[in-house]
């Protein structure tokens, strides 16, 4: 474990962080709204403690190891947020305790999108600018953008990367250089956040609904300047338009860079994760949009606007909404919660346990019934024309297994808090997915939560957030002996 090259990377990715307090700063002077000073302040704070860290390790400069990508990332997140929560724990407005602040600024950077404030229609445009713009760092994640930056500095990228990237295959490299893998998976970002801002301003929203949508649409935030969210608008073509970017966001972006540099938009199609993820979504949206027409919930298009919409919001994880889907009829709101564990594909901003490994799972539960028929024969797992490796497939099912464990310890967590069943099971559920609505207490806001079930929930966005083992392996004796 090398000290100093941790220590000097966490103190260069704070300072490289505070400099994200200028763009909401420069809104607050544009707008007077009085938060000048508390993204100053933020500013300073966030830079200081970055040089405070990197100051003692600046000349010692050694390779950064596999398990030092490991300790960064978590660290960083972890730190990421305390920074990230100071503005709004200094706003006299917003009037946050610090676990309030910690968790809406964790919120945001895990892009689970889970708020605590009400009333946020009359919040500072800063701060709402600022809320909307930690979602946009952390959907990519803001380490793969300092991926791009590390060599640069002397430091390789790699070991981070593979920590960070979501999904179970992480060595896959869209170009040689993993800095130009970073940087091409940031033009696609951006470039998707600027058509889809000018999409929603073409369809009626102001510039600043309408860049600030962009940023928590093509992160799969959900943050909102409006208590309605995307239903404050009322507007049939900005649901069109949102749910077009949050399906694009949720499909890997691996995908997206091949297509594109391919100019051939027939390779979604032959990719089988995409197939997976398009039908899933297919076959809920004709589910709950049939039973919203035949329940009289809604009638004719605004049963398939609202449905579609819902759909792809939840299932992408992203967490917008146009209607309660809550107090929908029959088994819809649990079959929407239900489809935010599959969440977008690998390679996405979305949450949840990623398209591929439900896939794959499915796939091995099917060979182990053939097997049972044939017990000799030799049934490979194949995804398209490829057999999958027994590695992979063991992995897969490591999460899986671990996902569940977690989520029953952090289930009875909450239980103990005094939460009722429904409330404490979506709201893990929620948090662990980086979904953000859940059910019961928690379909509006997490406010009304006690203190100790917030925390327990910002644990659970960082191992949503992080995958899991990323965080868990920090636990383990033999990470630290090794």
């Amino acid at each position: 474990m090398h000290i100093s090259t941790i220590g000097r990377i966490l103190g260069i990715l704070l300072m490289l962080f505070s400099f994200t307090m200028f763009p909401p700063l420069l809104v607050s002077i544009w707008y007077d709204d009085g938060q000048f000073n508390a993204f100053m302040n933020a500013f300073l704070i966030t830079f200081c403690a970055g040089v405070f860290v990197w100051l003692p390790f600046k000349g010692r400069k050694r390779e950064l190891r596999v398990r030092d990508g490991f300790v960064v990332t978590v660290l960083f997140w972890i730190v990421l947020s305390l920074s990230g929560s100071v503005p709004l724990y200094l706003s006299e407005t917003a009037s946050l305790s610090f676990v309030d602040a910690y968790f809406e600024a964790l919120s945001g950077l895990t892009t689970t999108g889970a708020t605590v404030i009400t009333g946020i229609d009359n919040l500072p445009k800063s701060i709402l600018w600022y809320r909307q713009q930690i979602q946009w760092f952390g959907g990519m994640g803001i380490i793969v953008l300092a991926v791009a930056i590390l060599p640069m500095l002397g430091i390789g990228g790699m070991q981070l990367y593979r920590a960070e990237a979501p999904g179970p295959v992480k060595d896959s490299k869209l170009t040689p250089r993993i800095t130009e893998t970073a940087k091409a998976l940031w033009y696609i970002y951006l470039g998707l956040t600027v058509i889809c801002a000018l999409a929603y301003w073409a369809a009626g929203m102001t510039p600043f609904d309408a860049i600030s949508h962009s940023f928590s649409t093509i992160a799969i935030g959900g943050y909102s300047t409006h208590d309605a969210s995307i239903g404050f608008f009322e507007s049939t073509s900005i649901e069109l338009i949102a749910t077009f970017f949050m399906f694009l966001s949720g499909i890997n972006f691996a995908l997206h860079f091949t297509a594109w540099r391919r100019l051939n938009p027939l390779i979604y199609f032959s990719d089988p994760e995409f197939r997976f993820y398009g039908s899933v979504m297919l076959v809920v949206s004709v589910i709950t949009i049939t039973t919203l027409l035949l329940t009289n919930t809604y009638e004719g298009s605004e049963a398939f606007t609202k449905g579609l919409f819902e759909v792809v919001s939840i299932a992408t994880t992203t967490g917008f909404s146009t209607a309660d889907f809550s107090a929908w009829p029959f088994v819809l709101p649990f079959l929407l919660f239900l489809v935010a564990f599959v969440g977008g594909c690998a390679g996405s901003t979305g949450g949840g346990m990623k398209a591929i490994r439900v896939l794959l799972i499915y796939k091995q539960g099917l060979r182990e019934i053939k097997r049972l028929i044939h017990p000799n024969a030799i049934i490979p797992v194949k995804l398209g024309s490829k057999p999958v490796p027994d590695r992979v497939l063991e992995a897969v099912w490591g999460f899986f297994s671990v996902y569940l464990f977690v989520f029953v310890v952090l289930l009875l967590l909450l239980l103990a808090t005094g939460l009722d069943q429904v409330t404490a099971w979506s709201a893990v559920g929620a948090c662990i997915n980086n979904l953000g609505p859940g059910l019961g207490d928690v379909a509006q806001h997490y406010g009304d939560l006690p203190s100790t079930a917030k925390w327990v929930l910002c644990f659970a966005m960082l191992m949503g957030r992080l995958e899991i083992f990323t965080l868990l392996i920090l636990f383990t004796p033999a990470f630290w002996r090794a």
